[in-house]
């Protein structure tokens, strides 16, 4: 019986003594952080708005999420891959630093801007972008909205007021966008 209790000590120093050095701290990589955090993305499909899943390393930013936007749908996405955008892509050059840089923190002037009050969100859009069809609009107000409502879903509608390039202002709300 005193045999039978020293098995398993003994089977513990053997696995412990098997001549694997120890290690420190290997890095690699960041810290685990769970599910990476999505917003919704709105895309024409058979004339309907439909929303997307992006991840988003800004959560809650409506600026970041209409930049998901205007990169336009992955290739394949959709039920048939049909899936477009009556939004206009940004330009290259918005992803590229130039001569002339933006100050730091002001967001490039080939991008959207958002300023948000409350529950109310203006979307200025850069020049160039003047051609901006009803459909355009609408994806830009529900994708903002997604985003903005990310971080306070308790906000009821969330009113949006888009102006082009042009100086056409289009007013709506977020009710009405499709879940998904």
């Amino acid at each position: 019986m005193k045999a039978l209790r020293s098995v398993p000590l003994l089977t513990l120093l053997a696995l412990t003594s098997c001549g694997i050095p120890a290690t420190g701290v290997v890095q690699a990589g960041g810290p685990a952080s769970g599910t990476l955090p999505m917003t919704q993305v709105y895309f024409v499909e058979n004339g309907a708005l439909v929303a997307m899943p992006r991840t988003t390393e800004l959560p809650g930013d409506p600026e970041a999420a209409l930049r998901l936007l205007m990169a336009g749908p992955l290739e394949g996405e959709g039920r048939l891959g049909g899936l477009l955008t009556e939004v206009p892509g940004l330009p290259t050059s918005a992803a590229l630093p130039t001569a002339t840089a933006d100050a730091p923190g002001k967001p490039s002037s080939d991008a959207p801007t958002v300023t948000v009050e409350g529950a109310t969100m203006t979307i200025e859009l850069p020049p160039g972008m003047d051609t901006l069809s009803d459909t355009g609009v609408r994806q830009m107000i529900c994708t903002a909205a997604a985003a903005y409502r990310l971080t306070r879903p308790s906000v009821d509608a969330v009113t949006a007021e888009v102006t082009d390039g042009a100086g056409r202002r289009v007013r709506g709300s977020d009710e009405g966008c499709p879940d998904r």
